[in-house]
């Protein structure tokens, strides 16, 4: 065991079991900790984009390289502070009705892309799917599976009609598959907070306390 003597380490570790009191209950020192948290990382965040945002792409083009026309983007951003000027407070709907509109135009197709092709693309099956020399018997298996599923859960959401009869067997199957996706996705919700847990775990009893490697 050997603890270190690194002054920043110790502040990691204090801050650490500042925020692991929480799990007891809310107190003084996780405050201090969760305030320390959200200033830090908004400093970091102001110093991030002016570096590395507004200097090289607003402030260079307009005054450096004369490009005029960088003043447009320049008003719409300084139009944001007016939220604080109660008097033209409604101007601030100008810069967040371009954002918006540019965010959703360009959001859409990706995401429609993304999680509604891809996904159908992935769920189409074919008739190698059920070639055992292509799939093999297991991929066979997990054909039929896919198969199964993605027709009752779309059963499931057919309300067209009563769920009664075949379409409410099928309905009921399909929501096992729904709950199964939810499950998987909340289990990978969880191992990624233990990961973190762990990781934080590891610098305490590691770099701080030196009782493992």
């Amino acid at each position: 065991m050997s603890i270190s003597g690194d002054f920043w380490i110790w502040v990691s570790a204090l801050l650490t079991l500042a925020i692991f009191s929480f799990l007891y209950r809310d107190n003084p020192f996780y405050r201090f900790a969760e305030h320390v948290f959200v200033g830090v990382t908004n400093g970091w965040a102001v110093t991030f984009y002016w570096h590395n945002v507004l200097v090289p792409f607003l402030f260079n083009p307009l005054f450096r390289e004369g490009q005029i026309y960088y003043i447009i983007p320049a008003v719409a951003g300084a139009l944001y502070f007016t939220r604080f000027i109660p008097k033209v407070s409604w101007l601030v709907r100008i810069p967040i009705g371009l954002y918006m509109g540019y965010y959703v135009g360009v959001s859409i197709p990706a995401t429609i892309q993304a999680y509604i092709v891809k996904q159908a693309q992935g769920t189409i099956l074919t008739p190698q799917n059920f070639q055992a020399w292509n799939a093999g018997s297991m991929g066979i298996l997990w054909s039929i599976i896919l198969l199964i599923g993605v027709l009752c859960t779309l059963a499931y959401f057919f309300f067209s009609r009563e769920h009664k009869g075949a379409l409410g067997i099928a309905s009921r199957v399909g929501i096992i598959f729904v709950m199964i996706g939810f499950g998987a996705a909340f289990g990978y919700t969880v191992m990624a907070r233990i990961s973190l847990l762990i990781g934080r775990l590891q610098f305490l009893l590691g770099p701080w306390l030196g009782i493992i490697e």
